[in-house]
């Protein structure tokens, strides 16, 4: 696939979710089982790789945080009373954290929230970058160790893929861990940054998971795929 083919299918893509996607709200916090006291938002950015594949741009948290140090997450951060929305305070701190420039970033939709269960909603917004080349990244020590892209399709299959069943609110869901290695370093991908890729996987690919994806209800809930999955294992029955 040449790049303009490639790029062509990629803006059909994007002008598709645009005219036709919505996204949905997370009612949960209807029941208020929780409060919620934080607002953040985390930037999906998307690019194309050589290949034609879709990648996805993540970065490692400092060691030296004091939450979630070492972890691999989307950039973002929580809102600042001067951001105008979530799609500014994804643009901001993808910014801040590694030296993506906004004007790079073509933004195309919000996706749902996700909720933790310490009060912070977590906004994902949906970007392209449609010019790889020309983002060089700047990283803030103090927040991000490394960068890295992955393939956004890994986040579809089984392999190099693991869940644990866990429960929260008498609820029981399931905790998805991506074991993704590039060059000579290894990474995991998991929680609620596993989740919010495993959407946005099923979005762009136009596919569902080859598995069950159980969310939480904070996280969305019972998801198409897995509807269809449950439908068709009970009637194999």
């Amino acid at each position: 696939m040449s790049s303009n083919e490639g790029s062509r299918r990629l803006q059909a893509l994007i002008n598709h979710i645009k005219s036709s996607y919505s996204a949905p709200i997370n009612t949960y916090i209807a029941d208020k089982p929780i409060v919620l006291k934080k607002r953040a938002a985390v930037l999906v950015c998307i690019f194309e790789g050589i290949d034609g594949s879709l990648r996805v741009i993540l970065t490692k948290r400092s060691s030296s945080l004091s939450t979630h140090s070492g972890e691999v997450a989307l950039p973002g951060g929580k809102r600042d009373e001067g951001d105008a929305d979530d799609v500014q305070t994804a643009l901001r701190e993808a910014k801040e954290e590694i030296g993506l420039e906004p004007s790079l970033v073509s933004v195309v939709t919000i996706l749902q929230p996700l909720h933790t269960r310490y009060g912070v909603t977590v906004i994902p917004v949906l970007g392209i970058l449609t010019d790889k080349d020309a983002f060089s990244p700047i990283l803030n020590s103090a927040e991000v160790e490394e960068i890295f892209y992955a393939p956004l399709d890994m986040f579809l299959k089984n392999d190099n893929r693991r869940a644990e069943e866990r429960e929260w609110m008498e609820e029981k869901y399931l905790l998805h861990y991506f074991d993704y290695e590039v060059g000579n370093k290894k990474y995991v991908i998991w929680a609620i940054t596993a989740s919010i890729l495993i959407r946005t996987a099923t979005l762009l690919l136009q596919r569902f998971p080859d598995f069950l994806e159980q969310r939480p209800t904070i996280w969305g809930g019972m998801t198409e795929g897995d509807k269809i999955r449950l439908q068709n294992s009970s009637n194999s029955k």
